[in-house]
C-alpha cells in the first residue's frame, strides 16, 4: 500500500523523502542545537556483507530460547545494519564502543542503554542485552562550539518507480500485518474474519483506505475523550466500524 518507508515493495525513495522532511524540519526548528536526530534500520536488505557477525560472549537478552528443532539462544548478533546519526556536536568519525565490556558492541539495544546512562535513570537495565551494548553517549557533545557544516536542506530524491503503484493488486504478507494492526486500533478484531479474511479480500488501495481510516478514527476519539475529561494516558476501546464500510465485500 502507499507508504512512506523504505520497506519493498513501496518505494523506498518515499522512504528517503520522509528523512529528508523530518531533517530539513528539525534543522529550521531554534531547538536544532539541542535535538539528537537518530535514524536505524531493523535489518540490512538482503545485501552481502563480508564482516562476520559477533558471537562470541554475546549475552541472552532474558534468557528465553527459540522454539524446536534449532532452540536458538538468541547468544550473537545479526548483520550489520545502517544508522544515521544528526547533531550539531557530533564528529564525522565514530570509532568502537568504550565498554562497558571488551567485547561490547554497538547495535539495537544501545539506544536504551545510551538513554539511560546520559539522563542517568536509576531503573534497572531492560534485559542483559542492552546492560552488556556499546553506548553513544561519549560522541554527544565531543566538540566545543556547534558545527556550521549542517546543511539545512538535503538534495531532492530521485523517484525509482518509472510507473504507479499497482493499488489493484493483493496484499502482500507485511501488508496484511499492517491490516491487522489497524484491526485491532479500530476494533475489528472482534469479528469472526478477523484477522486473515479482511485482509484477503483487500486491494492495495481499499487497504491503504482502511489503514488511514482506522488511525484517523482512533486519533478523533482520543481526542475527544480527552475533551471529555479522560487521562490522556488512557487507551481508547473502539468499536468496530466495518459493518458501514462499502468498500470491503462480504
Amino acid at each position: 500500500m502507499p507508504a512512506n518507508d523504505d520497506h519493498p515493495s513501496h518505494d523506498v525513495a518515499n522512504g528517503q523523502k520522509l528523512v529528508k522532511e523530518v531533517y530539513e524540519t528539525l534543522r529550521a526548528s531554534p531547538q536544532w542545537n539541542e535535538t539528537l536526530l537518530v535514524i536505524t534500520y531493523d535489518e540490512h536488505g538482503g545485501f552481502f556483507d563480508h564482516v562476520k557477525t559477533p558471537y562470541v560472549n554475546v549475552p541472552n537478552p532474558d534468557g528465553n530460547s527459540g522454539p524446536a528443532p534449532y532452540f536458538f539462544k538468541f547468544d550473537r548478533l545479526g548483520v550489520r545494519v545502517p544508522t544515521l546519526w544528526s547533531l550539531h556536536g557530533l564528529r564525522t568519525v565514530m570509532s568502537g564502543p568504550q565498554g562497558p565490556t571488551p567485547n561490547s558492541e554497538f547495535e539495537h539495544s544501545s539506544i536504551p542503554a545510551t538513554i539511560k546512562k546520559m539522563f542517568n535513570l536509576s531503573s534497572n537495565f531492560l534485559t542483559h542485552r542492552d546492560a552488556w551494548a556499546g553506548t553513544f553517549e561519549h560522541v554527544v557533545g565531543q566538540l566545543t562550539s556547534p558545527r556550521i557544516d549542517c546543511p539545512e536542506n538535503l538534495p531532492d530524491v530521485v523517484p525509482l518507480r518509472s510507473t504507479e503503484a499497482k493499488e489493484d493488486a493483493g496484499l502482500s504478507e507485511f501488508q496484511g500485518e499492517v491490516v491487522q494492526l489497524a484491526g485491532v486500533l479500530n476494533g475489528d478484531h472482534f469479528l469472526s474474519s478477523f484477522p486473515d479474511e479482511m485482509s484477503k479480500k483487500m486491494s492495495v488501495k481499499q487497504a491503504h483506505g482502511y489503514v488511514k481510516g482506522a488511525v484517523s478514527r482512533f486519533i478523533r476519539a482520543s481526542k475527544e475523550a480527552i475533551n471529555l475529561g479522560a487521562d490522556q494516558s488512557a487507551i481508547v476501546d473502539m468499536r468496530s466500524s466495518l459493518t458501514t464500510r462499502s468498500s470491503i465485500k462480504n
